[in-house]
């Protein structure tokens, strides 16, 4: 037998190359034009279905690009500054557990709302929305106002208390709607926030019933509730395109000064959308800054959400846009650098400066202070000379639970100066009443969704039977629609009860999603 090897198993002989190939190219691979940052989770813009979403940095902006399996690829702009973007990082704090949680993990975010225990924040900003009417026709409402519910007062003084159960003392609660201002109960509802010791009461408002009813500005003067108040600037086009009510304007100054004579605290807040009114912010910060009724203003890029109309969202307006903007209109009196992010929520949802305002001096506090030294929780950065009273009063200034004008804001002020130096001497509660909050918040929309955003949020719409459900799910899951249809049906009901003399005990507010 020959016992030689198979030659043909064992050829390792190398290929043949002609002149032809010696001559011809390789191919050259490309890198991307982007940079993969990470990998989170968000939905679909058409159907609501939980998918893995992209974040991407392209020409030092930031992108969320997404695919549904039957609706295709969808790509949106998340951060103007993906350098920015990437950089607030640091400014992401540990989280604060609530007292008590409202619902168990059953289907996973975002579909336990809450708040569950996989939720990684308190509530800051406890948000109740009382009715479903109201007296404008925004064309950006997000919450498509119009008739549909109005909540009791039993409602609310339950939510209140659930409230106080799950926060011990919360911090903030805003009544909102529709138009709070028009709901027959609202001046009991804000007396029962007022006497379960919830540090600061506000009320969003379009102003119109203020500007015009002697006995509701009566009745809220004792009260001294924030005022959270929508004001867009000044040019008739602007109303008429945001607000659908060209000459408004005189209306809503002449709410902010009997806001004045009864000496309250007023947040103005300008929803800015790319085309209409963002040559304007400087404007809103000028008048803002001279007004005796305004402590503060947060700029809101306007969202997808709601009645506002389809817009691209490869061209949506973020922080950075309005920051650069009032930069520029201010003449450098606030700069970019002026801002930071909150810590509490997830750092690129907010930034917020403190000015001093004093009638002379306009002086940004971030001048004044490093506020990286007390915020950077990322490298537990050990700050020797800062005493822990002074360390939580700057927690609380830089936070989404500050009220601007609050004797807590100008109390904790007063502390954190001790961390800087000012002259001996100085009256320093005079000082911090006349320290202006500016602060911006981008709202996330169906594009820009993000899983990882909303479990670190700190705003909750807080729901009847105890639920309190972060803003953004609550506007983009299918929350918001599911709630009004049966808070809804839970007015109807209530009241042929009551005319059939019948007691009435409402179902549970419960929420379905269906997953493909």
């Amino acid at each position: 037998m020959d016992n030689q090897p198979d030659q043909s198993l064992h050829d390792h002989s190398l290929p043949t190359y002609t002149a032809a190939h010696l001559v011809t190219p390789l191919r050259q691979k490309k890198d991307a034009d982007f940079v993969f940052f990470e990998l989170t989770r968000s939905i679909c813009p058409v159907c609501r279905r939980v998918i893995d979403a992209h974040i991407l940095l392209r020409h030092n902006k930031v992108y969320m690009r997404k695919r549904c399996p039957d609706h295709g690829v969808f790509e949106g702009l998340v951060y103007g500054d993906a350098q920015a973007y990437t950089s607030a990082a640091r400014f992401n704090k540990p989280g604060t557990i609530p007292l008590a949680y409202s619902t168990a993990i059953e289907r996973g975010c975002p579909h336990d709302c809450g708040l569950c225990p996989d939720h990684q924040q308190h509530a800051c900003l406890g948000i109740i929305e009382v009715n479903s009417a109201c007296n404008m026709d925004c064309p950006l409402c997000f919450a498509n106002a119009g008739a549909g519910f109005n909540l009791t007062l039993e409602e609310v003084e339950d939510i209140l208390d659930h409230l106080v159960e799950t926060e011990g003392n919360p911090e903030v609660v805003q009544f909102s709607g529709g138009e709070p201002s028009i709901h027959p109960q609202i001046i009991e509802m804000i007396t029962a926030a007022k006497a379960r010791n919830i540090r600061h009461v506000m009320l969003n408002t379009n102003g119109k019933r203020i500007a015009d009813d002697d006995a509701f500005l009566a009745q809220l003067a004792p009260l001294k509730p924030s005022i959270y108040f929508q004001f867009d600037g000044f040019e008739a086009e602007t109303y008429r395109l945001l607000r659908g009510e060209p000459d408004i304007l005189p209306q809503k100054l002449r709410a902010l000064d009997r806001l004045a004579e009864i000496g309250a605290h007023v947040v103005l807040v300008p929803a800015i959308d790319p085309n209409v009114n963002l040559h304007e912010v400087g404007a809103i910060v000028s008048f803002g800054l001279k007004h005796p009724a305004v402590r503060g203003i947060n700029f809101q890029p306007a969202f997808q959400s709601g009645r506002h109309g389809v817009s691209d969202p490869m061209q949506r307006l973020t922080i950075p846009d309005i920051l650069k903007a009032m930069q520029e209109q201010t003449s450098d009196l606030l700069m970019v650098s002026d801002f930071v992010p909150v810590p509490c929520c997830f750092p690129t949802c907010n930034s917020v400066t403190y000015v001093l305002n004093d009638g002379d001096t306009v002086l940004p506090l971030t001048r004044l202070l490093n506020v990286d030294d007390y915020l950077d929780y990322i490298s537990n950065r050990a700050v020797l000379d800062l005493s822990d009273t002074i360390k939580t009063a700057l927690e609380g200034l830089w936070s989404s639970s500050a009220v601007a004008g609050s004797d807590k804001a100008a109390q904790q002020f007063a502390l954190s100066c001790a961390a800087c130096d000012l002259p001996d001497g100085l009256d320093l509660g005079a000082f911090a009443k006349n320290i202006f909050m500016i602060m911006l918040q981008d709202f996330m929309d169906p594009w820009t969704f993000n899983q990882k955003n909303l479990m670190k949020c700190c705003k909750e719409i807080l729901l009847p039977d105890g639920k309190q459900i972060p803003f953004c799910a609550y506007n983009n899951v299918g929350y918001r629609e599911q709630a009004r249809h049966q808070l809804q049906a839970r007015e109807r009901q209530r009241n042929q009860a009551k005319r059939a003399g019948l007691p009435y005990t409402p179902e549970p507010l419960t929420f379905s999603f269906e997953q493909k």
